[in-house]
């Protein structure tokens, strides 16, 4: 987990030559593209301060980055700058967070952790039909109660099926009773091959699943399957927060993972990574992509080389000591409010790895939560539970201020009781 920090001078210095590389749509030249430079009325290449504004310069050029430019096949040349910066933020994340071997990992940017599971489970499903002539209603998905609507939402698009396992309420792990009724349950009904999605860091809880607890069992069944980790939202701090983690790519088991950029990182919505080891992304293969240099294996298609970038400036600009600092600061403040809501004997539950706090919704008024802007866990039924998600922008200050009116909350309670 070590890279170094690059100074602004630097990384415009990088950026600038990877569009220097592409080809420019203002120089003439590209007659088969359908695509142009940004309308220059709306977004003015000319105005001075984008020469220190890299990734501004890059949207503006807009460089498309269709593809995934970590396989041997040759992609776009049209382009090839930019995409050799998308290469060495796959090869960063995947080795110096996700601890994987050089050159083990295929990946690219997606528009967000939706779109890499929707990834992860096309990617599987293709496999299992391909290598073990499965029929789609033979391939099942395991994921807990805690799961992002995603996985959900690829089973409907894929035609596999879901099974939803339980998880306990004070721990939110996955309860091994619900795995072994789903478990019978699925392979009563003839399904025989399993994608499994475990969560570094659920959205609501911030609850991370365990590997082995849910492996094991399928190991000992020798039930074929394959583990899709989503780290949407933990990717870019539990594995700096949590060094005896096995959540990475050093586990054997760990076949791919989801990661958000938009979260943590603050980079712009539509920057999200897929990182799967190599040898998978063949299953995803569009033939049909045949204008495409290099074909295409990626579900959205057509994608701004302007994220990549955007991406890996950030990492670079804050180098893994920097990272690492940013973390603790962020898990400090987590640990600030929780001193104060158990002083308050407020009900929660927090990963002491993650910067989310859920309170349970019977032990805050709805006003509170509602004025703070926590989010509930259904805006369907009554909520359970709200959360706290300490960001960059949620400083002591503002924490201060939501806990002292919680103290006045609670103590007129006291009163009234």
């Amino acid at each position: 987990m070590e890279w170094r920090a690059l100074s602004n001078s630097e990384i415009n210095e990088r950026v600038n030559s990877a569009i220097k590389e592409n080809n420019n749509y203002a120089h003439g030249g590209i007659l088969g593209t359908p695509a142009s430079y940004l309308d220059k009325d709306e977004f003015s290449p000319n105005v001075p301060f984008l020469n220190d504004a890299p990734f501004l310069k890059t949207l503006i050029n807009n460089p498309n980055h269709i593809g995934c430019h970590t396989l041997d096949q040759k992609s776009s040349p049209i382009f090839s700058g930019t995409h050799e910066i998308e290469k060495e933020l796959i090869e960063l994340c995947a080795q110096e967070i996700f601890k994987a071997e050089k050159k083990s990992i295929d990946g690219y940017v997606a528009s967000g952790g939706t779109e890499a599971n929707i990834e992860a489970l096309w990617i599987y499903r293709n496999y299992f039909m391909q290598e073990y002539n499965a029929r789609e209603d033979q391939i099942g998905v395991l994921f807990s109660e805690d799961t992002h609507y995603s996985i959900a939402k690829a089973c409907d698009l894929l035609r596999l099926k879901p099974y939803l396992l339980g998880v306990d309420n004070k721990e939110r792990r996955i309860q091994l009773d619900s795995l072994e009724e789903a478990l019978q349950k699925a392979l009563s009904s003839n399904v025989k091959y399993f994608i499994v999605v475990l969560n570094m860091s659920t959205t609501m809880f911030g609850s991370v699943d365990e590997i082995d607890r849910v492996l094991d069992l399928l190991e000992k069944n020798r039930i074929a399957h394959k583990l899709h980790l989503d780290g949407a939202f933990g990717g870019f701090i539990y594995p700096f927060s949590n060094p005896n983690s096995e959540h990475h790519f050093g586990n054997p088991k760990v076949s791919s993972i989801s990661i958000d950029g938009h979260k943590l990182l603050q980079t712009p919505y539509g920057t999200g990574m897929f990182l799967i080891r190599k040898g998978y992304m063949k299953y995803v293969t569009n033939k049909y992509a045949q204008y495409v240099p290099g074909l295409d294996y990626t579900l959205c298609g057509s994608r701004s080389g302007a994220n990549a970038v955007v991406m890996w400036m950030v990492l670079m600009r804050h180098g893994s000591i920097g990272w690492k600092k940013k973390v603790k600061e962020l898990l400090e403040r987590t640990n600030y409010c929780c001193e104060v809501l158990d002083e308050l004997g407020i009900d929660y539950y927090r990963n002491p790895f993650i910067n989310i706090i859920a309170i349970n919704a019977n032990q805050i008024p709805p006003t509170l939560a509602h004025k703070y802007e926590l989010v509930a866990d259904s805006y369907e039924r009554p909520a359970r539970w709200f959360k706290i998600v300490i960001m960059d922008h949620v400083s002591y200050e503002v924490l201060d201020a939501f806990l002292d009116e919680l103290k006045n909350e609670v103590g007129s309670s006291k009163l009234e009781a």
